[in-house]
């Protein structure tokens, strides 16, 4: 008797039976009535949201059967697996007749039988019920305080893996999940091993971003009232606020952390830590006050890192082409041509910073050529670029639609190398100043240009540190807004170096006679980060950490460091070797103030130990809100207080990765008790070697001579699924929210829970970038659902398993059961090797594979049958629940970093009592089984394999419906040790007599699930015996070498387990059954 569950409805399958029928074969896993093995169905009370318990057995009410089976064969080819493959709403509907539609007939009367057989029984529920049951386990960790008491418990080393901050202005986003949960996965899997674990998570909550949102909040008329301290209270505000909804967030992904003590860089002891870090670098002599040019963003109106910059596709230069009159020329210059009209040729993508030219640059090593022009000007060019010079020099055609003449003739009249040219003078074509040509580096090539380079020290790095050589002037005759000031002339004064005086300029040369060409330019350009808007280098006074000073030191312990991927390594080493001075002030109100004064008279700055120390301690007290409060007086060390008057305060925040970059002080040395400086790991993305790992490895090196860490992982963005970067415009922008909770529409954006989140980090190889999408997100997810239907099945069938009393020891144990447990503990030490390399891609797939390939497709399937059928204490039965017990304390702490909470549910559920109430309580226990007889599995696997493809052929043309109804007829050819092999794993004449050694689990028949197997001599006998539409492997192309068929058993059907045998009769009193049936069921009607 067979049920036929409602998916499919009435007679005919409809196509969402197909579809699931579909999903499951993918699975590797059939589908059946739990009551094919009995008349009527035994169904799992529907599993309670509570902790722990288990609910009780309930009979199911009578159905009435029909007359065909389902098919089976994929992967799981036997009886029904409604308990492993469905939920148990669907297991009671199989049990009910299809809505609408009365069956014909009279049902069948329930087998006495029914209630003999060993059905599972979990509280597990097979559907996740994220949504409500995650929150609900989130909470049994926080009311158990489990995170903090597996930190005491432990006495192991410290881990600590130091949260870099993000900022505090917005929503998360699908890389924030990324970063964090791959935090987790590093925290929890170090629990697991029995480290100590504090990880205090962090937000950056200073800068421009936050005071932009502030303002664009505010009304005019609320702006024109605001003081810097009203800025500042609602910064801190809108900060605050966002912080908390960041950590809702965080939560939510299931991250453990020290949620109720996290650090803020605007917290007063954060604060204060932060200016003694200032204070050390100063006493080591890292910090000066110079004006030089920097990054500034007339938006933001301030000067910006490195770390503050993106160079987005697509800006275009209006590039210059221009020539200077040269009024005295150089020794070697003026010996030949002392009477010559010369102009020197130079090249810009700047037209703006031409009113600041104070030098035209050479190579000294460089060829340069003087060319005469047909007009009878001549020039003096970069010998290798003067056929460039030539194009510029193209005219334009006549006539619209005309050619344009060729290129003019530029002829040679002599050649000089670069050092001869120096101390050439020249006159600007707008201002009555003359300058010198001079010796640049080797920043000038003759890749583009002219090879002469216009030199502005007032804007630009190289300008700057010729005109340090030369000693020329910083002239930079641009205002904070990117406006000319009235050094640039009357003509230029308020208009913007980027926008009209730009034009302006271009205009000039032109009327000056000096233009050659001008054209657009495509080149990468620096923008503002936040404001999206081009920046400029121009010279200010300005804060500076002389990298310089600590270069070869900070370079001497990135050597030290272990980098994940390694290519870390060489990245920040040339970031590193080639930085500048690092300017570390800013003009913004919200931020860390530089705790500096400014002489009233001569400008000169105080800035002692005394000083400094004396600010810290009122930030620790106050905050640095108390800097924008309280006066002079009050601010100034004990030994300045009397001359206050002379005095005034300074008006720069530090920059806010010097706020981000003292992490390392702010928190992980001022936590020491619970933390360890150097930190064991930072993990951010691979943009953050130019930002936070290396303003926190400046910092460190500057104030305590090394690197604040020990390894660095760095990881890639998140591209949309065809692999295009996020955009809102696109449309293509990922919410981690949604696919936690669902969207809108929850059947085409369906809640999946954190733990799928999850799950796909650890699935992708986050060292590049990685992708996610709706496709992906599905995908996913039906990998959580096989893990989760495996942790049920192992669940259900331990439920009657009392480890204490029922374990049996490894030597007594059949074969197949070895081999499972040696497969367990091979998988574990990939697992745990996976972890330990930070790869948890590779994790991932070795549980996937383990669920699906060993257990769900093999050992699972195989040994529902000494499970269901078997006495409850036959030792064979009890052999396999040993191995599930190792399996699901196995598969439970391998997948608890990556899926907590299924982790703990799964936990919760076991059945026995255990010692620890969390699975990252009980950690990591190694299973010590050596591998068992792989080989041999691995033959019998592929002999299964191909038995399955016969059943299938057997079963399409309704010879067989079970594989128990199944004879398989096999020949081995020239493979003896194959034959012995089946052969010898048929120690008796039927697999159901009664008793039977331990052993008879390793026969052929429990493992192909067929109730006869017979050994012929050769191919043609297996035809002759099942026919060759049912026989596979007459070709040769079978993956063991055996050609194979099927054909009907021989015997009686059991009622009870369905297994054909001549032995079904009358045994120990009980009608239709096999001999280990009767016993069986005797067993069960004595009690």
């Amino acid at each position: 008797p067979r049920v036929r569950p409602i998916l499919w409805g009435g007679r005919g399958r409809t196509m969402r039976g197909v579809l699931t029928l579909c999903l499951l074969v993918a699975m590797g896993i059939t589908l059946r009535s739990v009551s094919a093995f009995v008349p009527s169905v035994h169904r799992l009370a529907t599993p309670s949201l509570g902790l722990g318990g288990r609910a009780r057995l309930q009979a199911a009410p009578t159905v009435r059967h029909t007359a065909r089976s389902l098919p089976s064969g994929w992967g799981a080819p036997g009886r029904a697996r409604l308990f492993h493959a469905t939920s148990m709403k669907a297991a009671d509907a199989a049990a009910a007749p299809a809505k609408g539609k009365k069956k014909p007939g009279k049902a069948k009367e329930d087998s006495k039988y029914s209630k003999t057989v060993n059905l599972p029984e979990t509280n597990f529920n097979q559907r996740a019920n994220a949504v409500k049951r995650e929150p609900e386990l989130q909470a049994f960790w926080k009311d158990q305080k489990v995170y903090e008491q597996a930190y005491e418990d432990s006495t192991g080393s410290k881990f600590v893996l130091h949260d870099g901050p993000p900022y505090a202005n917005g929503d998360l986003h699908i890389g924030h999940a990324l970063n964090k949960i791959l935090k987790d996965f590093i925290n929890r899997y170090q629990i697991l091993k029995g480290s100590k674990v504090r990880f205090v998570p962090g937000w950056d909550c200073h800068g421009l971003p936050i005071e932009l949102k502030v303002l664009q909040s505010m009304k005019s008329a609320e702006k024109r009232e605001l003081t810097p301290v009203k800025l500042r209270k609602k910064a801190a505000a809108f900060a605050r606020e966002t912080v908390d909804k960041q950590m809702d967030s965080f939560k939510r992904y299931g991250v453990w952390g020290d949620w109720e003590r996290p650090y803020l860089t605007l917290l007063p002891e954060y604060e204060a830590a932060q200016i003694k870090v200032f204070g050390e670098m100063v006493e080591g002599g890292h910090i000066y006050r110079g004006r030089k040019p920097v990054n500034w963003s007339p938006s933001s109106r301030t000067a910006l890192a490195e770390a503050e910059l993106e160079y987005p596709e697509g800006h275009t230069s209006r590039s210059l082409w221009a020539s200077f009159p040269v009024t005295q020329k150089s020794d070697a210059l003026g010996k030949e041509f002392g009477d010559q009209d010369i102009r020197v040729a130079v090249w810009t993508t700047t037209p703006w910073t031409l009113p600041a030219n104070l030098a035209v640059a050479v190579n000294e090593r460089l060829d340069y050529a003087l060319v005469r022009a047909p007009s009878g000007e001549s020039y003096i060019v970069a010998k290798d670029l003067v056929g460039n010079l030539a194009i510029k020099m193209q005219g334009e055609a006549e006539e619209e639609g005309g050619g344009r003449p060729p290129p003019p003739v530029l002829e040679e009249l002599a050649v000089f190398k670069g050092k001869d040219l120096e101390g050439t003078v020249y006159k600007h074509p707008l201002y009555e100043r003359e300058s010198k040509v001079v010796i640049g580096g080797e920043y000038i090539t003759t890749e583009s240009g002219t090879g002469l380079v216009h030199t502005a020290p007032g804007h630009g790095v190289e300008d700057y540190q010729t005109g340090l050589k030369y000693g020329l002037e910083l002239l930079s005759p641009v205002d904070d807004g990117g406006l000319f000031t009235e050094e640039a002339g009357e003509d230029l004064k308020g208009k913007s170096v980027l926008g009209d005086g730009n034009q302006a300029v271009i205009d000039m040369m032109r009327e000056a006679g000096a233009l050659i060409k001008e054209e657009p330019y495509g080149h990468k350009y620096p923008y503002d980060w936040r404001t999206k808007k081009p920046t400029i280098f121009r010279a200010t006074d300005q804060w500076f950490a002389s990298v310089d000073s600590f270069r070869d030191t900070a370079m001497e312990e990135i050597e030290k460091v272990k980098f994940i991927p390694e290519k870390g390594r060489s990245r920040i080493q040339s970031m590193v070797e080639g930085r500048s001075d690092w300017c570390i002030s800013r003009q913004r109100n919200w931020g860390v103030p530089i705790p500096v004064f400014y002489h009233k008279e001569t400008g000169d700055p105080l800035l002692t130990r005394e000083s400094i120390e004396h600010v810290r301690k009122i930030v620790a007290d106050k905050g640095t809100d108390a800097w924008f409060e309280m006066g002079e007086e009050e601010l100034l060390p004990p030994s300045h207080q009397a001359e206050a008057d002379q005095w005034v305060k300074g008006k720069d925040t530090m920059d806010v990765w010097f706020d981000s970059g003292s992490s390392w002080a702010g928190v992980v040395q001022e936590r020491g008790e619970e933390l360890a400086y150097p930190a064991d790991m930072y993990l951010e993305g691979s943009d953050q070697h130019r930002g936070w790992f290396q303003s926190s490895l400046l910092t460190s090196v500057a104030a305590q001579g090394k690197a604040p860490y020990k390894t660095v992982l760095t990881h890639g963005f998140v591209l949309d699924e065809k692999g295009f970067k996020m955009s809102k415009s696109l449309g293509n922008v990922v919410d981690p929210r949604q696919i936690i909770e669902g969207g809108k529409n929850q059947k085409l954006q369906p809640p999946y829970g954190a733990d799928v989140l999850r799950l796909w980090v650890s699935s992708v190889d986050y060292t590049g970038d990685v992708r996610v999408g709706a496709n992906i997100m599905k995908q996913i997810s039906d990998s959580y659902r096989k893990i989760r239907n495996t942790l049920r099945y192992l669940l259900g069938n331990l439920n009657d398993f009392d480890p204490e009393q029922h374990s049996v020891p490894y030597d007594d144990m059949p074969s197949v059961d070895k081999w499972m447990l040696g497969k367990l503990a091979e998988v574990q030490g990939e697992v745990r090797d996976a972890f330990e390399k930070h790869q948890f891609y590779r994790a991932s797939q070795s549980i996937t594979q383990l669920v699906i390939g060993d257990l769900s497709n093999l050992y699972l399937d195989v040994a529902k049958d000494r499970l269901y059928i078997s006495s409850p204490d036959d030792l064979s039965r009890r052999s396999c629940q040993t191995v599930l017990k190792v399996a699901l304390e196995m598969l439970t702490t391998a997948i608890a970093p990556l899926m907590p909470h299924m982790a703990e549910d799964a936990w919760l559920n076991i059945p026995w009592k255990v010692e620890k109430q969390s699975v990252f309580q009980h950690g990591w226990q190694a299973l010590d089984y050596e591998q068992h007889e792989a080989d041999k599995w691995a033959t019998v696997r592929e002999v299964r394999d191909d038995v399955n493809l016969a059943m299938e052929k057997a079963r399409r043309g309704g010879v067989v419906g079970a594989n128990m109804e199944a004879k398989v007829v096999i020949h081995c050819g020239d493979n003896e040790e194959l034959k012995d092999l089946i052969a010898g794993s048929m120690q008796q004449d039927s697999i159901l007599a009664y008793p039977s050694p331990v052993t008879v689990a390793d026969d052929i028949r429990f493992i192909l699930l067929a109730s006869q197997v017979k050994i012929v001599d050769s191919a043609d006998a297996v035809v002759d015996a099942c026919g060759q539409d049912y026989t596979v492997g007459t070709d040769g192309k079978t993956e063991s070498g055996i050609v194979v068929g099927v054909t009907k058993a021989e015997g009686k059907k059991c009622e009870r387990c369905w297994f054909y045998d001549e032995s079904v009769g009358e045994h120990e009193g009980q009608d239709g059954v096999c001999p280990r049936c009767g016993h069986a069921a005797a067993e069960f009607f004595k009690k």
